[in-house]
């Protein structure tokens, strides 16, 4: 579904992604894990057309995204701060963006009623908390049904009951076959959720695996000792290359 070949993004003398290839498949919720400056926000933007990669290319169902902006109606963005006009109501955005994308008139309404923003639609975005912000940019992700959903940080400032009904709102998306693309620094939010990991270090993948062949390789069942079990060995194995490189 997006195919990403041998990419390559430096700023100035620091390459933020080197040489990355991946494969990211329909049906799957992908999470994109890493250190800051690790590559994650780099290939996210690399994806969505807002960073060009120097070398390599991207595909979006086999079409090559460079200079090609209509890809982008296959995908739904959730960033990790939407930035709104502060003196729209929520009705107004949701409006709004409906006109823009006025090739579509079919749409996904489960999170607007699911959170229940017709209750509070004539608030300004002015008026809003972080959390509300939130249910907003996600009810702007799925709105039209994309096959694909790129989700930056997406239950930073939800109440834990917003945040569960997203995550079956991402379970049942991915059960219908579209591509889910998730970063988070909180593993425990992506526990239940989560069929792919990716991890990123140094501008590249340090691996791309299942959750499932994660666990039998570690013999670990959370997210988050899953991670740090195979840093440790990372670790490891690094100081133990370099020790036999120093005799």
């Amino acid at each position: 579904m997006i195919s990403i070949e041998h990419i390559t993004k430096s700023f100035g003398k620091f390459k933020a992604l080197n040489d990355v290839s991946l494969e990211l498949e329909r049906g799957r919720t992908i999470s994109l894990l890493g250190p800051n400056g690790s590559g994650k926000t780099t290939l996210i933007k690399s994806i969505l057309g807002l960073v060009i990669p120097e070398k390599g290319e991207i595909k979006v169902n086999g079409e090559v995204v460079r200079n090609n902006w209509q890809y982008r109606g296959q995908i739904g963005y959730m960033p990790q701060i939407g930035r709104y006009p502060e003196n729209m109501t929520i009705e107004q955005v949701l409006n709004m963006i409906k006109e823009i994308r006025h090739d579509n008139t079919r749409y996904d309404n489960d999170l607007v009623e699911g959170f229940e923003l017709k209750k509070i639609q004539h608030k300004t975005m002015r008026s809003l908390s972080g959390g509300m912000r939130q249910k907003v940019s996600a009810c702007l992700a799925f709105l039209f049904s994309p096959d694909i959903l790129i989700l930056d940080e997406p239950t930073a400032g939800l109440d834990p009951v917003s945040s569960e009904l997203l995550k079956v709102k991402i379970v049942q998306e991915q059960d219908s076959g579209k591509l889910i693309l998730i970063t988070s620094h909180v593993l425990s939010d992506l526990e239940g959720i989560t069929s792919h990991i990716i991890y990123m270090q140094e501008g590249k993948p340090l691996f791309y695996k299942s959750t499932e062949e994660l666990q039998e390789i570690t013999g670990e069942d959370k997210l988050n000792r899953i991670i740090a079990h195979i840093i440790k060995s990372q670790q490891h194995t690094k100081k133990g290359k370099e020790h036999e490189n120093y005799h």
